[in-house]
Parts: structure tokens; C-alpha cells; sequence
């Protein structure tokens, strides 16, 4: 769309029949008539005006034109003062002239199918008007001063928005004709005006007061004094000038007949012509569609092989998942071998290179051969379009090409599987040497995820600055398409267009090869993700056995003063968390037998089961001399050997050397930590597996979720403070 109008311009046929109907009302002996219809103008010409007031012409027709004001700058209408006729059918007019009064002679007012939206009030001046066409306009109403066109005998209202009759349009006494669109009409009734224009004329007589009196025994037209005008003196000259009017029309038809005939002959030309354009253009397509189609063959064969590369791919990572759960669980057997430790994480990280490296190449590899094959593609098209007879060697050295770039990509994926099974090979035999610490593999899971990155970044910016540039090359393909058009050469549209799809091709390409990047980084993303879900559960149940073996001193001796048969009871009921409470506030059998449940509640044990079990043992229970309290170890594996499948188990710490994590370990004292739900208790729980202590023990039964991470619950561990 330009971006601004131009008046359009007349065509060259149009001009030539301006400047040879000028011409010929100039001649010696030409007719009364001015005709100027048909000439594309959009404001008539002030020469015309000149030679109506020159020669004295009777008849003015400006019809089949696009004018928009029928007096011109610079001219008055005193100069068509002669003029009998005036045609100005099939124009773009708005409006009459506000001085069209002055026009005292003019008989014959053809204004059909222009935009008027109203007359002016001279309009009553015009005395000797006989006919009246306003067909095919906007108006809303007619005013009241048409009533005064006394002579007035035909009147085309019709294909308007005309509702409403004046009551003064029964003073045109001659009026013989009366055209409306009697669907539309208010006033007079549809009805009435159904019945014909004397239907009508009566009606407003009526409305009036007057006596109706029919045309034909109407006496001559008066003027606005009441005196009678002679139409004898108009009337002898009229037959003059209605021969001369109808010779125009008959010489007038037989031009347009010949003009007919030359627009037929034209017309069959240029279908000739859209044929051949047509031919062209569809022989253009087919070359453009089998092109595409080999492009498409292409691009399907080079998907096949990638997603073929993608399983063997994905077989040899899954080769190395195994092969890295299997190392995983030699862990804790490789663990004394610590001279080795250094060795083989410097081994690791240097595989970790190679593969991230190897990874970089093929990304690297795999966008060469896009851009190499997208620069061949615009190149091809190119010169497709500038130079269509040697399509056919383009076509081979393009096939060529492609041929070239396809074995080169399987060349080099081909190296890279030989690299891979290299390296699968040194891993498999390297098997039972690598061996890293949890902290160290996190170390490089970080690494890794920066250099990931980078590399998304970096594409990202890559991308975005292509996609710049290419917007870039569109906007200064716009403007000169917007300077091209002005100058009418087709040829460089043509060229230009295709370009430009051609460039918007190649950005919904980048585009998409944007979104399958991010979409493999996300994948990226998620398996490391998936490998360090392991590292963490180690490293928080290293963090538990840690808690298990900082165990108070005073909570461990009153542990040990419980009876037995109590310890015993607890443990196969699965509520050995209430073995500190019955030692805190020592709680024996003979105790229990005086107890009820409401006391139980009271002290902390709260469930109903553990309540009614903990009584009817106490009930058939016989006391015993209670036995010296065990020392320490005995009594923690004996705590093993009693605690069921909820309680994890973790090796003991003589035999398996300390951790050092990363994270921060829990709080040393209540008063580091309050409960995220009540805000009013200390935390009290551990949730696993993500191992953070933030709710109290009271808050955290009606907890699914973690409120910190929002991960699963799926054991709860409670935690007592010296």
C-alpha cells in the first residue's frame, strides 16, 4: 500500500480526445454542443468554459467523468449563461454550484448518479427548466423551492433517500412526470404515489388548498411577480437547436460504437497478452515446484540420517547412564582408595571437555551445513529468476552441490561416531578407575550448565542478529519497492517480491532452528538434572547419619534407662519417635498401669492405637528389676536390629570416613529456626528427600508438600534437641 495518493492521471486516449473535441468546437461551422464526456477529468478544463462564452454554446455535456466541483478555479458560471443543456451524469459531484441560478436558459439539467447530498436555493431560479434528473444520489429531502420551476415537466427522483414531498412542488403546474421510489415514500402515502404523478399533484393541491388543473390545460410558466412569461420567443429556436441536439446524439452513438470496436480489439489484445503472461508464469511455477520438491526430497533423506544419528546417539548415552549407575554403586567399595581420587577426576573432566567439546562441533558442523545450504538455495533462486535458460546447469551444479554437502555431513558424523566409540571404549575400559566425590561431580554439573549457557547465548545472539539483519534487508527492500512502484517497472516488483519471500523463508527457518535449540538444551537441562537427583539423596542421608550420630548425651542415657519390653513394644508398633518423650518424663510399666489415655495425650503420645497398646501391655505386663543401662554402642545396634523399614539405615562412622557437603548443615539449637506454618514452635522435622528442616512436629501432619521447594514428602524424620 503507498504511502501516499496521487491525483490520478488521465490516460494518453483520454487526452487525445480532450484535445480533438476542443479542436473541434473551435472549427468554423461547428455545432452548439460542447462535449468534453469521457475523458477521465477530475476538474474540467477552463479553456472549455472560455469557448462557451466565446461561441455562445447551447449544449454542455461533462458526463462519464470524475470531477468533484463543476466550476474550475478561476472561472465563474456567468460563462455558460447560453447554455440550454447541461449533462453531468456519472461524475463525483457533492454539490451544485450555489450561483446555478444565473443559468436563466438552461432547459435540460442531467445530474444522474453523482453523491449530491443537496440542492442550493437558487435552484428556484431557473425558470425554463423542462427536465430535471437527480437518479442515482444521496439526498435526504427536496426543498421546497423546486416549486418554483414552473415550467418544470419532468422530474427523476428515484434511487435516493427521498421520504417526504414538498407541499410547494404543486405550484409546477407542467409537471407531466414524476419518478420516485414509491417503496421509500412517507408523504405522499406509498399508496398515492403508486397511482402517478397527477395521483400526486392532487394530493398536494389538496393539502394546499388549490384546484388542481392538469398540464395540458395549464397556461405558460409565471415568474415570481405573477406575470406571464411568452414561451413562443424560446419555443422557435428550440426546434433549431433539438435537430442540431439530435444529430450530436446520432454522431455521438457512432462514435461510441467505434469506440466499442477499438475497446474490443484492445481487449482481445490484452487477454492475448495475460495468456502469454499466464503461460510464463505457470512454467515459472512448475520449475519453482520441482525445485522445491528436490529440496524437500533432500531435506527428508537429511532428516532421516539425523534422527537415525539421534538413536545411536541416544543408545550410547544410555550405554553410559548404565554404565554410570554401575560405577555409582561400586562407590561405597572404592571409597578407601583415596590415592586415586585426584587421577581420576582430572580424567573425568577431561572426557566432560571432549564431549562438550565434540557437542560444540557437531552444533558447529550441523549450522554450516544450514547456512551453506540456505546460501546455495537463494543463490540458486536467484539466479533462476535473472537468468531461467540456463536452469537446467544450475540444477546440476546445485545437485552437486548438495550431493557434496550430504557426503561431507556424513563424512563428519561419521567421525564423530568413530570419536564417540573411542571414547565409549576408554570409558568402558576406565570403568572401574572413575570414581569422583559428590561435591566434585557437582562442581562439574555447575560447569557444564554454565558452558551450556554460554553456548544457548551465544546461538540466541547469533540468531537475533540474523533475524536483524534480514528485518534490515526487508525495510530496504520496502522503500525500493515503494520507489520502484512509482516508476511503474513491474520487472524489479517481480524481483523484489520473490526476494523478499525468499528472505522471509529463511527467517521462519531460523526461527524454527531457534526453538529446536532451546528444546534440546531444555533436554540437556533435564538429564543433568535427573543424574543430580541421585547425588542428593546421598548427600541427605549423609546429612541424617550426621543428626543420628550428634545425638545428645543426656537424651541417649535416658534412652537407655527405658525397659526393654518397652523399647521392644515401640519398635514393632513403628513409634519409636515416642521413645524420648517416655524417657524424658520416665515413663514405666507401673507407671502405665495408673495411666489413662487422656495422660498419654497429655505428655505427647497422641495416637489412639499407640494408647490402647501401650495400657494393655502395661495391664498384663509383670515388673522386673530393672538392668543397669547398656553402654552406648550395644544399645545403638540393638536400636538397628529393632527398628523397622521406615527407619533408614546408614553405615556406621568407623566404618565409612565423613563427608564434607557443601550445603549448610541443620541448626545447632531451637532458637535458629522457628516453624514457616505456626511461626509460634521450633522446627522439629526433617522432610525428605529434600532434607529441609522448617516445620515443627504438630504443623507438619497436615503437610503433603515441602513449604519451602514444594517437592513430595515421602518420609518424615523428627529431630530432638538437647
Amino acid at each position: 500500500m503507498p504511502l501516499f495518493f496521487r491525483k490520478r492521471k488521465p490516460s494518453e486516449d483520454a487526452k487525445k480526445r480532450l484535445e480533438h473535441q476542443l479542436y473541434m468546437s473551435k472549427e468554423v461551422g461547428a455545432d452548439d454542443v460542447m462535449d468534453i464526456s469521457s475523458c477521465e477529468l477530475s476538474e474540467a478544463p477552463t479553456s472549455a468554459f472560455s469557448l462557451c462564452k466565446m461561441l455562445h454554446k447551447k449544449a454542455f455535456n461533462l458526463s462519464d467523468n470524475e470531477l468533484k466541483s463543476l466550476i474550475p478555479k478561476g472561472c465563474s458560471i456567468s460563462s455558460l449563461v447560453t447554455l440550454q443543456v447541461l449533462d453531468i451524469r456519472n461524475n463525483k459531484l457533492t454539490s451544485l454550484p450555489d450561483d446555478i441560478g444565473q443559468l436563466t436558459s438552461l432547459q435540460v439539467l442531467n445530474v444522474e448518479k453523482n453523491h449530491l447530498k443537496g440542492l442550493p436555493k437558487s435552484i428556484g431560479d431557473l425558470c425554463h427548466l423542462k427536465t430535471l434528473n437527480l437518479k442515482g444520489n444521496c439526498l435526504n429531502e427536496l426543498p421546497a423551492l423546486v416549486g418554483h420551476l414552473r415550467s418544470l415537466k419532468t422530474l427523476d427522483l428515484s434511487e435516493n433517500n427521498i421520504r417526504e414531498l414538498p407541499k410547494d412542488l404543486a405550484h409546477a403546474r407542467c409537471l407531466e412526470s414524476l419518478t420516485l421510489d414509491t417503496a421509500l415514500m412517507t408523504y405522499p402515502h406509498s399508496s398515492v404515489c403508486a397511482a402517478g404523478t397527477e395521483a400526486i399533484q392532487q394530493f398536494l393541491c389538496a393539502e394546499l388548498g388549490l384546484e388542481y388543473c392538469p398540464p395540458s390545460e395549464c397556461q405558460p410558466a409565471q415568474g415570481a411577480d405573477g406575470m406571464t412569461e411568452e414561451t413562443n420567443s424560446v419555443d422557435n429556436p428550440d426546434f433549431a437547436w433539438q435537430s442540431n441536439f439530435l444529430e450530436y446524439q446520432r454522431r455521438k452513438d457512432e462514435k461510441n460504437r467505434e469506440k466499442l470496436l477499438f475497446e474490443q480489439d484492445l481487449e482481445e489484445k490484452r487477454r492475448e497478452h495475460t495468456q502469454l503472461v499466464y503461460l510464463n508464469n505457470s512454467h515459472k511455477e512448475n520449475i519453482l515446484l520441482s525445485v522445491r520438491e528436490q529440496q524437500e526430497r533432500l531435506d527428508k533423506e537429511l532428516s532421516v540420517q539425523q534422527q537415525a544419528l539421534d538413536l545411536q546417539r541416544q543408545q550410547t548415552l544410555r550405554k553410559v547412564q548404565e554404565a554410570e549407575s554401575s560405577a555409582m554403586n561400586r562407590i561405597t567399595s572404592l571409597l578407601q582408595d583415596n590415592s586415586r581420587q585426584v587421577q581420576n577426576a582430572e580424567i573425568l573432566q577431561a572426557m566432560e571437555q571432549d564431549r562438550i567439546h565434540m557437542e560444540q562441533l557437531a552444533a558447529v558442523t550441523h549450522e554450516e551445513a544450514n547456512s551453506l545450504r540456505k546460501r546455495d538455495v537463494a543463490v540458486a533462486m536467484q539466479k533462476m529468476l535473472s537468468e531461467s535458460f540456463s536452469m537446467r546447469l544450475l540444477q546440476e551444479a546445485n545437485e552437486g552441490r548438495r550431493q557434496s554437502m550430504v557426503t561431507d555431513a556424513q563424512r563428519r558424523m561419521e567421525d564423530q561416531d568413530m570419536k564417540l566409540e573411542q571414547l565409549l571404549s576408554l570409558q568402558q575400559l576406565d570403568k572401574s578407575k572413575a570414581v569422583a566425590e559428590i561435591l566434585q561431580e557437582e562442581e562439574m554439573q555447575k560447569a557444564a550448565f554454565e558452558a551450556l549457557q554460554l553456548q544457548k547465548d551465544t546461538v540466541h545472539g547469533y540468531l537475533r542478529n540474523q533475524i536483524m539483519q534480514i528485518e534490515a534487508e526487508l525495510m530496504q527492500m520496502t522503500k525500493l519497492e515503494v520507489k520502484r512502484r512509482d516508476l511503474d517497472t513491474e520487472n524489479l516488483q517481480f524481483v523484489l517480491a520473490d526476494q523478499r519471500t525468499g528472505l522471509l523463508d529463511m527467517l521462519q527457518v531460523l526461527l524454527k532452528q531457534k526453538d529446536q535449540r532451546e528444546q534440546e538444551l531444555r533436554q540437556l537441562l533435564v538429564e543433568l538434572e535427573r543424574k543430580s537427583e541421585s547425588n542428593l539423596q546421598n548427600y541427605w542421608m549423609i546429612q541424617y547419619q550426621r543428626l543420628l550420630d550428634s545425638k545428645p548425651l543426656s537424651l541417649a542415657m535416658q534412652e537407655a534407662g527405658v525397659e526393654h519390653e518397652l523399647v521392644s513394644l515401640l519398635s514393632k508398633l513403628s513409634a519409636e519417635h515416642y521413645l524420648p518423650i517416655l524417657a524424658h518424663h520416665r515413663i514405666t510399666a507401673e507407671a502405665l498401669r495408673h495411666m489413662t489415655a487422656k495422660d498419654l495425650s497429655k505428655i505427647g503420645v497422641n495416637e489412639v492405637g499407640i494408647q490402647r497398646a501401650l495400657l494393655n501391655w502395661a495391664k498384663t505386663h509383670i515388673a522386673k528389676p530393672t538392668k543397669v543401662a547398656l553402654p552406648a554402642e550395644p544399645r545403638a545396634n540393638e536400636e538397628e536390629e529393632v527398628a523397622g523399614p521406615s527407619q533408614p539405615s546408614a553405615p556406621s562412622p568407623e566404618a565409612t570416613p565423613p563427608m564434607t557437603p557443601s550445603a549448610p548443615g541443620p541448626p545447632e539449637s531451637p532458637s535458629c529456626s522457628e516453624c514457616v506454618v505456626c511461626m509460634e514452635r521450633g522446627s522439629q522435622v526433617i522432610f525428605l528427600p529434600c532434607g529441609h528442616v522448617c516445620c515443627c512436629y504438630q504443623c507438619n501432619e497436615s503437610l503433603q508438600t515441602c513449604p519451602l521447594c514444594r517437592a513430595a514428602i515421602d518420609q518424615r524424620l523428627r529431630l530432638y534437641y538437647g
